[in-house]
């Protein structure tokens, strides 16, 4: 099973993030409730945009490109994680491996650009309000997600077909509990030069691309905040802006820490931690972000429950 090159492997071995018994029911308990809010937290901002017609404007759009982002790139890691600490075999297919890869790759690469595209938008609407309407035009948004997709999916082949050209023929048993590209370049018995180049070189693309073009655009809006005479002016500008901040600072940091360092300071058990907290704990954290600190999501969330009641009684 592990002799050979790539094609004669037909399973990997997750070593999960604790053998101990006891830890691991807490685990799965902490974990399953986080990834249960995770879940309800984002279905519920996909629903609110989808039937409330004051949330169709481009911020929201966005936002609902973000939560399904958040929603398919946890759920590709979170439900076998949480099966493997309740089971005895963490046995995985190679193709089982590789789909997961790739879909999270798809959906984690993807989020950069919409976050990028969030800071576009938030940039138009504080520093040309009178154009935003026709500077965020419909078909305008449409691209701008659908490139992130493009974007997402591009790089997602490019890092799935490079780690599973690879041989494993040491070992199978993956120090992970899902399948990234660092622990299975460590089990690899080749050079795996080529891959670090790869793994730095377009994570490095993705990541400052996206968040030069985030960085750029808050450059211009606290300029433009700071020149607003009234002082309500710039509170209200920073709310607007405050939450997607925050989900930036907290999305960015992380993936910098996991994928852009150099190879001789990896710790795969160190990272075990990091890749819990955006695989995982982040997805439930963003639309509690954008929900608590938006009167509109809000207003739209009441205006839903008092309309279910209704057509209940009724």
């Amino acid at each position: 099973m592990v002799d050979g090159n790539s094609s004669t492997i037909t399973e990997f071995i997750l070593l999960g993030i604790t053998d101990d018994p006891g830890i691991k029911i807490i685990f799965f308990v902490v974990f399953l409730l986080i990834y249960l809010v995770n879940v309800v937290g984002n279905l519920g901002m996909i629903t609110l945009i989808s039937v409330d017609p004051q949330l169709h404007s481009p911020m929201y759009y966005f936002l609902w490109h973000l939560s399904s982002c958040d929603l398919c790139y946890s759920s590709a890691i979170a439900p076998r994680m949480l099966t493997d600490l309740v089971s005895d075999s963490r046995t995985i297919s190679f193709l089982g491996c590789t789909a997961q890869l790739y879909f999270y790759a798809v959906f984690v690469s993807s989020e950069c650009y919409i976050l990028a595209a969030m800071a576009y938008d938030r940039y138009v609407a504080i520093c040309n309000p009178l154009l935003y309407s026709s500077a965020m035009s419909k078909s305008l948004c449409t691209w701008l997600s659908l490139g992130s997709y493009i974007a997402g999916t591009t790089n997602a082949i490019i890092h799935t077909t490079a780690t599973f050209s690879l041989q494993f023929c040491s070992s199978n048993l993956i120090n992970h509990f899902f399948c990234d590209v660092p622990p299975l370049l460590a089990i690899s018995c080749v050079d795996t030069h080529i891959n670090e180049i790869l793994l730095f070189t377009f994570g490095s693309f993705v990541e400052v691309s996206s968040l030069s073009v985030i960085l750029v655009s808050y450059a211009f809006i606290l300029v433009a905040i700071l020149r607003m005479p009234s002082a309500s002016g710039k509170l209200k500008a920073f709310s607007t802006c405050g939450s997607h901040f925050t989900g930036v600072t907290i999305f960015y940091g992380t993936m910098i820490f996991m994928y852009l360092r150099p190879t001789s300071v990896y710790s795969l058990n160190q990272d075990k931690w990091a890749s819990v907290f955006y695989t995982v704990v982040i997805p439930m954290l963003n639309p509690l972000i954008y929900s608590l600190r938006n009167k509109d999501v809000k207003e739209a969330f009441r205006k839903l429950i008092k309309k279910k009641i209704n057509s209940f009684l009724t």
